[in-house]
């Protein structure tokens, strides 16, 4: 018998822009949903401004629940379309 975690696969972007990078990374947080962690936020300089600009990737991070079958294919089957296996071990 096998058991795994698995988790819902889900991506939000926002873009940002600001005059210094405390300013920009204040706008990030503001933007977080629940359920998501900041995973990417590079910045570039603005053209012919003082400004910095960023494009903020957020990744689902919740969800996570078990799932058990008795092979590897069984247990793949029942992962939902838009999840992905975290991790499988032997019960």
């Amino acid at each position: 018998m096998l058991a795994a975690l698995i988790r819902p696969v889900e991506s939000h972007t926002v873009e940002v822009a600001g005059a210094s990078l405390d300013d920009v990374y204040a706008q990030i947080s503001s933007h977080a949903p629940d359920g998501f962690d900041l995973v990417s936020a590079p910045v570039r300089m603005l053209k012919g401004t003082a400004g910095i600009q960023a494009t903020a990737r957020f990744d689902r991070r919740d969800g996570v629940r078990e799932i058990s079958a008795d092979d590897m294919g069984a247990l793949e089957a029942q992962v939902p379309e838009g999840w992905q296996m975290l991790s499988v071990w032997t019960l």
